[in-house]
């Protein structure tokens, strides 16, 4: 293959995503991508690396942590958040349209996505929220109740064996998603297509500017051979490993840039009888003793072929920055001279998440499974396992001054040559809205044309209308459906809890 026009690092959703999205706007584009690991989108994308949640601010109440002056819940977050999946929804929509993609139903299944709060300050909470929800036309769909007996209805194992006690909960419709097997499905498109290529196997060992652009080191992990590759554009989209690579290329922007690890663990369950009971994603409030990573939550999952019940994660300390193919080295090799300062400030500022780090990684296995009583009161203990999940790197910036902030984060070059991507949550779920930023704002010469423009709403029908806007309510319902339709989840949406529908009507 001639030398391509956009290399890109990982195979994960992000870089699967942008690649086919480049694809599809420039059929002429020469692409190449390089992954470290044999098996494809195996880090962070891998279902059992991720919560495989389509995060659309329905149930995540971090997204919607706090009341304002008013007493009134701000949902701002949760909106923008709700848009980006909708974005993603209706690319992968068009991906099964078009042939690209197909049997939707490996790849993503119709879940409820719930919250579940009990005592009178969370339940009150709860009402909060969800009333300034039900004023926006993205959730107008979402049910409040404070009725155990239909809180049983949902999700069964929430409420048997619990204390009577004030409860609440609402439902609305989400998503399980596989994100490693649809970004395998992506790649095998890109695999077919004229002037691209993948290269299992190969790390990218450092970026380096060259005349002509970017010059990569290159290393086969089996043999050891040594290669250079000249590209003009690079997406670093290694998870955990972009940072070493971002460090590598002696960008003055990216002076200062520091990585925080942090470890993930679930409790499994495999029990059939156990699993039959559980069709839904539940979150609850986030607990004090939980700094900024959120709560946990009893989710089903749909993972090598099998159901599941997953609860967590339990965050834990780790010094690697891939559970893979990191070291225990990552964290100590990148330290440098302009960012070690930064790294101090955070451990000084963050104390008591560092803390917390450490002592959920070091806790015994009932201390787990008391967390995890706090959803599912019965749980039996010889029912579930502990398995390692994902680790996420959050970026650490000189000019915030050790501000540890969670969350997704798109880092470009001052000339726009090279881009990467840092962080977690809400990560593979607005995958979509990132490839376009990344379009947008290095590559924009590919949507400067009427005709660039229409290959994207080809992709995403209203990449350039604010859905948000109460004037746009007609199109959302109208795409929304459209994708729903196409990727096989309309007619399955709500069958876990129409059924005590007529109980929303009455007065809790």
């Amino acid at each position: 293959m001639e030398a391509p026009d956009v290399v890109l690092v990982g195979s994960g959703i992000m870089s699967s995503t942008l690649a086919v999205m480049l694809k599809r706007l420039d059929p002429r584009l020469r692409i190449q991508m390089f992954e470290v690991t044999t098996e494809l989108a195996s880090e962070a994308s891998e279902g059992w690396n991720n919560a495989g949640t389509g995060h659309a601010g329905i149930c995540e109440m971090s997204y919607t942590p706090d009341r304002d002056q008013e007493g009134r819940v701000p949902i701002a977050r949760a909106l923008l958040i709700f848009e980006q999946f909708e974005h993603s929804m209706q690319f992968w929509g068009a991906m099964v349209a078009n042939g690209m993609v197909d049997d939707p139903a490996d790849f993503i299944q119709a879940v409820p996505h719930i919250c579940f709060v009990k005592g009178v300050d969370d339940v009150a909470f709860l009402q909060a929220r969800h009333a300034a929800m039900m004023e926006h036309h993205f959730f107008r769909g979402m049910r409040l109740t404070m009725d155990p007996s239909v809180i049983h209805a949902w999700v069964p194992l929430v409420m048997e064996g619990r204390e009577p006690g004030p409860v609440a909960a609402t439902v609305g419709d989400g998503t399980e998603v596989n994100f490693g097997l649809l970004a395998r499905r992506l790649c095998g498109w890109l695999a077919q297509q004229e002037h691209c290529g993948i290269a299992n196997g190969w790390k990218v060992t450092k970026l380096r500017r060259g005349v002509k652009g970017w010059q990569l080191g290159l290393r086969c992990a089996a043999t050891g051979e040594v290669r250079d590759q000249h590209v003009k554009f690079v997406f670093v989209g290694a998870g955990g490993g972009s940072l070493p690579l971002l460090q590598s290329t002696g960008l003055a922007e990216v002076a200062g840039l520091g990585g925080f690890p942090i470890g993930g663990q679930w409790l499994v369950c495999d029990e059939p009888a156990t699993c039959e009971r559980h069709e839904a994603k539940v979150y609850g409030a986030t607990p004090p003793s939980s700094p900024s990573l959120g709560s946990g939550h009893l989710d089903v999952r749909r993972l090598n072929g099998q159901r599941q019940l997953l609860f967590g994660p339990f965050a834990s300390w780790t010094t690697r920055f891939l559970k893979h193919s990191g070291q225990w080295s990552d964290l100590p090799f990148s330290l440098r001279a302009n960012n070690v300062t930064s790294l101090l400030r955070t451990a000084f500022r963050n104390g008591s998440l560092v803390r917390y780090l450490v002592k959920q990684g070091l806790q015994s296995m009932e201390s787990r499974m008391q967390a995890l009583r706090e959803y599912y009161p019965n749980a039996r203990s010889e029912h579930w396992r502990l398995v390692q999940a994902g680790i996420r790197v959050q970026a650490i910036k000189k000019k915030d001054r050790g501000a540890l902030f969670f969350g997704t984060e798109l880092f470009s070059s001052e000339d726009h040559s090279l881009a990467a991507l840092l962080g977690a949550s809400p990560g593979a779920s607005v995958a979509v809205n990132i490839a376009f930023e990344v379009i947008q704002t290095c590559l924009p010469h590919l949507l400067a044309s009427s005709e660039g423009r229409e290959r994207m709403r080809q992709m995403i029908p209203t990449f350039d209308i604010d859905l948000k806007q109460p004037g746009n309510a007609a199109s959302f319902e109208k795409n929304t459906r459209e994708a729903s339709d196409r990727l096989q989840i309309n007619g399955r949406r709500r069958t876990a809890w129409a059924v005590t529908s007529t109980a929303f009507g009455e007065k809790k």
